[in-house]
């Protein structure tokens, strides 16, 4: 059973212990239309590049953890923006729906998202243009009262989600996993930033969160572990634009794709972890060691890998998977399935990484 929790009283209450548990992140975009804009950008691009291209300004959505920003930040600080003639201005969200809805909005032009906003993109409303990490297992956090050794043990738990996220699809995933239905345990759908206080409080037994909240549960929540569990699902996270823009700024996304690689390039390398670590934490206003804990998440595309995976069809195959496993968890119908090919603009890749 679904429990939308749309309490004024609660939400008021979340936040309030939220704020006395003193979650040090950076406060998340409210609004799903502007969100909040960060301080940070990269250096204003000069008349003339190397490129020889039109310096240009782009909003970037992002969300207030490491997977999300180590990319940008990277090349941001590297100088590969500036080379290509970008200025980037940040602005902060708490999920990939909301970023979509901001880029439909005029709000912003690309953004980054998890897994789960994959779906708005299968369902026409984003298209792919850039892939950004992967990982092949899933977490959901427990609370150490809770009896949770297992994700079988989710049978009859109060569960914590935020729906139209990476969060849906891994509660799905572990559902299906574990042999379970929704009808066997009990959702609270929520903003992922009320899952901490919702922990804290033992309002919920579980939560399917990201970082920095899965680390601040962690932190704050006495005996709290992570249940780690895989079936095979590919965990891709991706930059995304609306189909649009994409049309009418195919050289824009070349330029900023080909300034990101060079970015992932140096923020995959793990000598750079702790520098790229502290970027972060500058951005978030988190610490160096809970962005440094968040470099195990996933597996960081470097520019030799998203090459190699370009030409020997894994780049596809990943995409393509990730569509059958939003279709085996019910986060899409068999009529919203398309040909990954239109919504993953692969020729964006290849121009940008020059194969």
């Amino acid at each position: 059973m679904k429990k939308k929790l749309t309490s004024m009283l609660l939400a008021l209450a979340m936040v309030s212990s939220l704020a006395a548990c003193g979650n040090g992140g950076s406060s998340s975009g409210s609004d799903a239309s502007t969100g909040s804009q960060s301080n940070s950008s990269s250096t204003s691009a000069s008349t003339s590049t190397s490129t020889g291209a039109e310096p240009i300004t782009l909003r970037i959505g992002y969300m207030p953890n490491y997977a999300s920003l180590w990319g940008v930040l990277s090349a941001m600080n590297t100088g590969a923006f500036e080379e290509e003639g970008i200025t980037v201005e940040l602005w902060e969200f708490a999920d990939g729906p909301s970023e979509v809805a901001a880029m439909e909005g005029g709000s912003i032009d690309l953004a980054y998202i998890g897994k789960g906003a994959h779906t708005l993109c299968i369902q026409g409303r984003a298209v792919v243009f850039a892939p950004s990490s992967v990982h092949t297992s899933d977490k959901i956090v427990v609370s150490g009262e809770s009896g949770i050794e297992s994700i079988e043990d989710l049978a009859g738990k109060r569960i914590a989600f935020n729906s139209g996220s990476s969060s849906e699809s891994t509660m799905q995933s572990a559902l299906t996993q574990a042999g379970l239905t929704e009808a066997d345990v009990e959702l609270f759908d929520m903003d992922v930033s009320y899952m901490v206080s919702a922990m804290v409080s033992g309002t919920v037994d579980a939560a399917v969160a990201w970082n920095p909240y899965t680390t601040e549960i962690l932190n704050q929540v006495e005996g709290s572990k992570e249940i780690e569990f895989s079936n095979g699902s590919i965990n891709l996270s991706s930059w995304i634009c609306l189909p649009d823009y994409a049309e009418e700024n195919h050289d824009t996304l070349v330029r900023f794709s080909r300034a990101l690689y060079k970015g992932m390039d140096y923020g995959s390398n793990p000598d750079n972890w702790e520098e790229v670590a502290q970027w972060c934490a500058d951005q978030t206003k988190t610490s160096l060691e809970a962005n440094l804990a968040q470099t195990g998440d996933a597996t960081w595309f470097d520019i030799a890998t998203l090459t190699s995976n370009l030409q020997d069809g894994t780049m596809e195959g990943y995409y393509d998977h990730l569509q059958q496993d939003f279709l085996d968890g019910e986060s899409i119908t068999e009529d919203e399935v398309v040909d990954m090919s239109t919504v993953v603009l692969y020729d964006v890749m290849r121009e940008a990484l020059g194969i």
